[in-house]
């Protein structure tokens, strides 16, 4: 599995011939300065874990411009389909979506979710977490944005992820203390990334906080833009 993060909560995720394409908020993120196509380029699957403008991001733009299937759940479908997005898959909580090359399961997020408009916000559904299990590899858990909650426990033992995406920037999710223990008490993952930090002046800055916390585990502090393996 390949994966490059672009900032904030946006990665691509590479698995067979399928490209993933999670959060993708590029434009207006001001920690990205490439192309949003370079970065889209061969998109089959657009997965968004919430309906906040800083992870919807270019969700409308790479689903028209590629083709790429939007997975999601039902009010954001609902929602960008009238934005011109054709090709949706609708899921929710508790259900999974089988693709060629992968799964694809939303578990709960402790967050909120709606978009703002020229008419106030627009309630966007559950948050979410997202479950990806290739059909070769390791099972990856992009938390969404989220605090601690004690049903990670059961994630770990229906999901078994090992490779946990992880929201560490404080104020709008766990920070650094609470997202280390959230590792540590509730999971086994053998590669953590930390995300959605960095962005803005208002969250951390950096990940150093959670490297001191996680100090003895695998935490990879991905550099913007560099595609690894894990």
């Amino acid at each position: 599995m390949k994966i490059t993060w672009f900032g904030h909560s946006a990665f691509r995720v590479e698995t067979g011939s399928s490209v993933i394409m999670i959060d993708p908020f590029l434009s207006g993120n001001p920690t990205w300065e490439g192309s949003v196509d370079a970065a889209a380029d061969g998109a089959t699957h657009v997965v968004l874990t919430h309906g906040h403008d800083d992870h919807i991001g270019d969700t409308v733009d790479i689903c028209k411009q590629t083709g790429a299937l939007l997975a999601a759940n039902f009010e954001i479908c609902m929602y960008l389909s009238g934005k011109g997005v054709e090709n949706i898959s609708p899921t929710n909580h508790g259900g999974q979506l089988h693709f060629d090359d992968f799964s694809l399961a939303f578990v709960q997020a402790w967050h909120s979710s709606s978009s703002q408009t020229d008419h106030g916000p627009v309630y966007l559904g559950n948050p979410a977490g997202v479950i990806i299990t290739p059909k070769s590899g390791k099972p990856l858990y992009h938390m969404g944005d989220t605090d601690i909650f004690s049903d990670m426990a059961l994630i770990n033992e229906i999901y078994q992820p090992k490779i946990g995406i992880v929201p560490i920037g404080d104020r709008f999710t766990m920070g650094a203390k609470l997202a280390a223990m959230a590792c540590k008490k509730f999971f086994q993952f053998e590669t953590i990334i930390p995300c959605h930090y960095g962005t803005f002046p208002i969250i951390d800055e950096t990940a150093d906080a959670f490297v001191a916390e996680m100090s003895g585990h695998n935490v990879v502090v991905a550099e913007i833009g560099k595609p690894f393996e894990v």
